[in-house]
């Protein structure tokens, strides 16, 4: 319907909006003031009491699973992963179940379809090729989702996006970091332990904004929780450097090895092997 208005207005030749947002509150007051046909008017003012409604009802639905992932301790473990909000820890888990349906995180990871598929032919060396895309496609969307996110943020996952991303891609290299958070998700969900590298005031910056946005009254006058601690510059740049200090530590560690290439001469076996008595 957004796009709607857009067009209602391109079509008329009406130059762009001063506003950075066409439907916010001075969005709207320059909308009302342009010159459209009566006809094309009522269609605007429809598409915006439209949005409106399900503005109305988004507001609603996120309330009910800002409380979900309060009420559930397995989400909010799951936060704790870099680049994991709300949504991708609720979408996940509802992918994932009973995290002991997996007996190990290679069946997780096989479950989202993000395995690379082997090619082998008798006894030549086997090849990898591109991921499966088997299983649940929204859950590895969002892993790919909150891949890209963790590639912003100091730490180990964003030196480990740069090294494969400096061999193989970007695309590549954040399929094969969301396939590195379903390993970490599978071992905080298995063991029930918060991710290693978690940033305490961050995560509970994130999780007083879900109290608020779950309708929880907001703390004026009293004693400030973890979550206000985030807002002083001295917490964030001591969390940031211990990040900092961790990334640069994986390329200290992975500075001077080097992936070993299969080894293509002939295979001195036979094919099938003899059978021995």
């Amino acid at each position: 319907m957004k796009n709607e208005v857009h067009a209602v207005l391109a079509a008329h030749l009406i130059e762009r909006c001063p506003a950075t947002d066409l439907f916010g509150r001075k969005g709207r007051a320059w909308l009302a003031n342009q010159p459209l046909p009566t006809d094309e008017r009522l269609g605007v003012e429809q598409r915006l009491r439209e949005l409106d409604r399900l503005g109305d009802d988004l507001k609603q639905i996120e309330q009910a699973l800002a409380q979900s992932v309060l009420d559930d301790e397995r989400l909010r473990k799951l936060l704790t992963i870099t680049g994991v909000n709300a949504i991708v820890a609720i979408g996940l888990l509802s992918a994932i179940g009973d995290i002991a349906r997996f007996p190990t995180a290679e069946k997780l990871v096989s479950y989202f379809g993000l395995n690379p598929c082997v090619y082998q032919t008798g006894a030549q060396p086997a090849r990898h090729g591109r991921i499966g895309k088997r299983g649940r496609s929204y859950a590895r969307a969002m892993l790919v989702e909150a891949a890209w996110s963790a590639a912003q943020s100091a730490g180990p996952l964003r030196a480990f996006f740069l090294r494969i991303r400096d061999r193989r891609g970007q695309q590549i290299a954040a399929v094969a970091t969301a396939r590195k958070i379903a390993v970490m998700v599978w071992y905080v969900l298995t063991r029930n332990e918060a991710f290693a590298w978690d940033r305490p005031a961050l995560t509970a910056r994130k999780t007083r904004s879900l109290e608020l946005q779950a309708g929880t009254p907001a703390r004026r006058g009293g004693p400030k929780g973890s979550a206000a601690a985030y807002n002083l510059k001295s917490v964030r740049d001591r969390e940031r450097a211990m990040a900092e200090q961790a990334e640069r530590a994986y390329h200290r560690l992975f500075s001077r090895w080097k992936q070993a290439r299969p080894d293509n001469k002939p295979a001195s076996t036979q094919w099938p092997p003899r059978q021995t008595s």
